[in-house]
């Protein structure tokens, strides 16, 4: 691992062009629950099952009870040296893309700039009947809360499980990876498509790619560094001084 770590890390140095896709794994490390494994139970719900516009039009006050307990939730973390880290490589590369399936915002927090979020904002919300999108960071929403403008039902801002991303961003996200030299994967699963195959387009456009995830991947054979471990303790290693 060392010796992947020393090498990519002059990849990163030389390169003017990089692109990094996030996933759960490094939001986890800040103590935000993942959908998958134990994490993924609020009360006796599986979270994807009320992540979707069919349970939001079911019940709605049930999904927004959700939603407010994950914004409670991550109202009190913050971002961690990886998404730090990620802040100083942007600093230090002239064209620089994140890509996040995340929707905590902790890399805007972290300080963050042209990040691309694939899966929308947990802090954002949205009338389901005038579209217009706001942002509010308050932790707890409210049962029912409705749109200041029109007076429709609110719901987040997020792409829910059976709906499309928006095309605008996620072309935007397939062209940085397509003109990548180097490509960062870090802790994301290579399960939830399309952004699982951003890795992929990166590589058969002649990238390099790297895959930081706490264990192996269906992608890692592909990858030409596959680097297992916590990404607070790699990523910063990537970017920084030293070894």
């Amino acid at each position: 691992m060392e010796i992947a770590i020393q090498k990519l890390k002059k990849k990163l140095a030389r390169a003017e062009r990089v692109t990094v896709l996030t996933g759960a794994g490094i939001s986890a490390e800040s103590g935000v629950p993942t959908f998958r494994g134990a994490d993924g139970m609020w009360k006796n719900y599986q979270a994807t099952e009320l992540a979707t516009p069919q349970a939001f039009a079911r019940d709605p006050e049930l999904v927004w009870a959700f939603y407010n307990w994950r914004r409670d939730l991550i109202s009190k973390v913050t971002f961690n040296a990886a998404h730090q880290a990620l802040v100083d490589l942007e600093d230090q590369v002239p064209h620089f893309t994140l890509i996040t399936q995340n929707v905590d915002g902790l890399h805007l927090l972290a300080g963050s700039r042209n990040l691309l979020e694939l899966h929308g904002d947990l802090w954002k919300v949205r009338c389901t009947k005038c579209e217009r999108v706001v942002l509010d960071r308050s932790p707890d929403m409210g049962t029912l809360p409705t749109c200041a403008h029109c007076g429709g039902l609110l719901r987040p801002h997020v792409v829910w499980f059976g709906e499309s991303l928006d095309p605008d961003v996620l072309g935007s996200a397939v062209e940085a990876a397509r003109s990548s030299e180097v490509m960062l994967v870090i802790g994301t699963s290579a399960i939830v498509q399309p952004a699982a195959s951003l890795g992929l387009e990166a590589k058969a456009a002649g990238a390099t790619v790297a895959e930081i995830n706490l264990e192996a991947t269906g992608q890692s054979g592909a990858m030409d560094y596959a680097i297992h471990g916590k990404a607070g303790d790699i990523v910063p290693r990537l970017v920084g001084e030293g070894t």
